[in-house]
């Protein structure tokens, strides 16, 4: 018997690479809500660079590491956003998927490949990681905080952060049994990253052990190649060793992720 894949039989309109026909069914259901997305993509960098940067930037007189307030916060902010969307993308949606709409139960007797239903969806994860750092981007270049052409080296190593972060909530979401695991992720994992991985005040004026951890996770990293790109200067681990670190947790993140979803939906 010959097998059919879903591109196949819905015709030469969808992509015949099985992952981006998964990609194109969230990027269809992405075109009707863009435009909420779009509004807040701009108004969040505005207020967060306005609210840090320049009204707490007025009372740090004597700047960070020889630039002003606005300028070295600006950087880990789009980490941060990158992090952060890539965290929100991975974990509802990825359980609401599983638990409530079923919608991979639905790909995987299309059929399709456990592969290809991860791919895809991390693809759209990373899209909507790009644009809304492409955003904060442009919105932080309109208040003359970017101080290197270096700074569009920001768009991929933000992609490269949110496949290491995405993948393996990926793998999280997909294990556990509700949503209120997911709420404890957020208050254990990505809170304490968020305000000890160098976004806000610089890793070295913390204790050691709350150091040890800042540099253990991927958004620190993230932060170091983002602030080194932004601000033209050398960040403090080799850009290699920082790239390699992120594509450790993506390729494991990656592998956890593929299991589980093979456990989940195949076996």
């Amino acid at each position: 018997m010959v097998q059919v894949t879903v591109a196949e039989r819905a015709g030469p309109g969808l992509p015949r690479v099985p992952a981006l026909a998964v990609l194109s069914h969230y990027l269809v259901g992405y075109r009707r809500t863009w435009r909420a997305g779009v509004f807040s993509s701009f108004l969040l960098p505005v207020l967060t660079v306005l609210g840090f940067g320049v009204g707490v930037g007025a009372y740090v007189d004597q700047g960070v590491d020889g630039v002003t307030y606005l300028d070295w916060l600006v950087p880990g902010l789009i980490a941060s956003t990158a992090f952060q969307v890539a965290t929100a993308e991975s974990t509802w949606p990825v359980l609401s998927n599983f638990r409530w709409i079923r919608t991979y139960h639905a790909q995987v007797a299309a059929p399709l490949r456990t592969g290809d239903i991860l791919g895809g969806h991390l693809a759209f994860v990373l899209f909507r990681v790009l644009t809304s750092t492409a955003a904060f981007l442009l919105v932080t270049a309109l208040f003359g905080a970017l101080r290197s052409p270096w700074a569009l080296a920001v768009l991929p190593v933000s992609v490269l952060l949110g496949l290491a972060v995405a993948a393996p909530v990926f793998a999280y979401a997909a294990a556990v049994p509700g949503d209120s695991y997911l709420a404890l992720l957020f208050r254990f994992a990505v809170i304490p990253m968020t305000l000890f991985a160098g976004v806000f005040f610089p890793v070295g004026s913390l204790p050691d052990g709350l150091r040890q951890f800042a540099y253990a996770t991927p958004l620190w990293h993230g932060v170091d190649l983002c602030r080194a790109a932004t601000l033209g200067v050398a960040p403090e681990w080799s850009v290699t060793g920082h790239l390699l670190y992120l594509a450790v947790w993506a390729g494991a993140g990656w592998w956890l992720a593929r299991r589980v979803f093979h456990r989940q939906l195949v076996v």
